[in-house]
């Protein structure tokens, strides 16, 4: 059976061009992630590996579709070897059942991995700027607008600090860390 694993980086993103190539492939079923591929905690893509049979082989469009880092990349390979699933990447070229694509998988799974960094120090670098400019200042702080009221409460003995807190709806160290700014 031909299983294929489809995933775009946001809910907004198409996923029409991967559907077209399944169709093309001839695809059996199809799991589509609409997700950040920076881990394998993805729903469809776990639900995948837990569905793939021995005789089966899982088609992907790219192996960045599939995963992000090589370490991801090569586990994932491995569980399906181990389930007698073999791995297809079409725009690399991969097929795992030869000792040649094995070693290409691990290549390009590196360089996947190496575009990822690339993306995420050019996010840096952007936020850097935007701050020395002083356009980025950060997430702004919130304050329950009853804070000062229930830490006067707090303070003068009428509720104790896991009733503010719970009150506040804030955890224990923002609490703390609030109340010593005061």
């Amino acid at each position: 059976m031909k299983i294929g694993y489809i995933r775009v980086s946001t809910q907004g993103q198409n996923t029409i061009r991967q559907e077209v190539l399944m169709q093309e492939l001839g695809v059996d079923e199809v799991y589509i992630d609409r997700m950040s591929g920076k881990n394998t905690n993805r729903p469809e893509l776990q639900r995948m590996m837990e569905y793939v049979r021995h005789g089966d082989t899982v088609i992907v469009e790219s192996i960045s579709r599939f995963a992000r880092n090589t370490r991801d990349l090569l586990e994932l390979v491995e569980r399906l070897t181990a389930k007698g699933v073999e791995f297809v990447s079409k725009k690399e070229s991969i097929d795992t059942t030869s000792p040649t694509g094995k070693f290409m998988l691990t290549i390009f799974g590196a360089v996947a991995e190496l575009e990822r960094e690339y993306i995420l120090q050019r996010q840096r670098e952007g936020i850097a700027i935007a701050k020395d400019q002083g356009k980025y200042t950060g997430r702004r702080a919130t304050q329950p607008p009853n804070f000062d009221q229930v830490v006067a409460q707090w303070r003068s003995g009428e509720i104790t600090a896991v009733e503010a807190m719970r009150t506040l709806k804030v955890s224990k160290t923002t609490f703390y860390r609030k109340v010593k700014k005061l």
